[in-house]
């Protein structure tokens, strides 16, 4: 039986989650249906714009992000030091950009003066709307409900758009983000979508590379979680892995993964691979079956120990897969 998606989400054990969600039966996100020949490919600017805006609602950071016919997937890194640093004003300002909220609140933001308990009253539904800018279940549901009434309308029909639950693996270290957001990025390269990342629309390593490659506003840059570099003391927040050292990886891995190239593995390997003491045969087996091989919780067999006993797991899930690729 599925767990309850809070049984799944601890920020003790790991605040990095991937995230996939499928549509139902035949419905079509993005691509060209083969049956009607009908294009929906507009579909998946409609998704990306939509990750771009809610990142810069919420209090979670957009690692990684692809966008592809019948789903999509999403690395979200949840940012608690960033939302309880919101104030009172800001939270109420962040959640009217998504819901129109209560009398009170709009009063409150028109300028209003509220009574004593109206104030209290307020001041705890702001920290429950808190807690939801900074819940991956309220941004999923956000994110997909809204392109549903979008495709729906589209199509002129109604009902279910998406399945019911959205996948989500939590990424217990370093290495198990990093293989999950090259995974994520070259997912076009695997499905012969794109020949290279630069070519891979409607991912986060195209969206980065536009970016730096066109010095576009710089109020935009940090749209998606930056890279901020090794770790070094006063580190700021971001990844804490060099930009150039990723593309360089991803790279290296999307040239190798090719249909040409599967079984060739150059002797010189990304200095990256060697910083997270993983195995270049590892790393390129998880860069094509990272979603299907690992499930729930991603990592060193240590770090999987320690994240079933702090969400009260009986067993220990995964260890024998972590232990091996990890």
């Amino acid at each position: 039986m599925p767990k309850p998606r809070y049984a799944q989400v601890s920020l003790e054990a790991t605040s990095y989650y991937h995230c996939v969600s499928r549509c139902v039966r035949r419905a079509f996100l993005c691509g060209t249906d083969a049956l009607t020949g009908q294009c929906y490919e507009h579909r998946r600017q409609w998704l990306e714009d939509k990750i771009l805006e809610l990142a810069e609602i919420f209090a979670l950071d957009v690692c990684a992000y692809a966008v592809m016919s019948n789903h999509f997937h999403i690395v979200l890194h949840i940012n608690k030091q960033v939302a309880n640093s919101w104030s009172m004003d800001e939270v109420i300002h962040q959640w009217h950009k998504l819901f129109s909220g209560y009398a009170i609140s709009q009063r409150y933001l028109s300028g209003q003066t509220l009574s004593e308990p109206e104030l209290t009253a307020l001041n705890i539904k702001a920290n429950l709307w808190r807690d939801r800018l900074m819940d991956i279940s309220w941004f999923m549901r956000v994110l997909n409900e809204s392109i549903a009434r979008q495709a729906n309308a589209e199509d002129n029909c109604t009902g279910r758009f998406w399945e019911g639950r959205f996948k989500s693996q939590a990424l217990l270290d370093e290495a198990a983000l990093l293989s999950c957001m090259a995974y994520v990025d070259l997912n076009p390269i695997r499905a012969n979508m794109a020949s290279t990342p630069e070519t891979s629309d409607h991912t986060s390593i195209k969206f980065r590379l536009s970016k730096q490659a066109y010095n576009d506003d710089s109020t935009k840059q940090d749209i998606l979680y930056p890279f901020v570099g090794n770790p070094r003391q006063q580190m700021p927040d971001g990844l804490s892995f060099k930009l150039q050292d990723y593309l360089e990886l991803v790279d290296w891995t999307g040239r190798i993964i090719r249909a040409d190239k599967r079984d060739h593995i150059p002797a010189s390997v990304p200095p990256i691979l060697k910083r997270l003491n993983q195995d270049a045969e590892n790393w390129l087996y998880l860069s094509q079956n990272f979603e299907s091989k690992l499930k729930g919780l991603v990592g060193s067999a240590n770090k999987v120990k320690q994240a079933c006993k702090k969400l009260g797991y009986k067993r220990t899930i995964s260890l024998k897969t972590c232990l091996h690729y990890f």
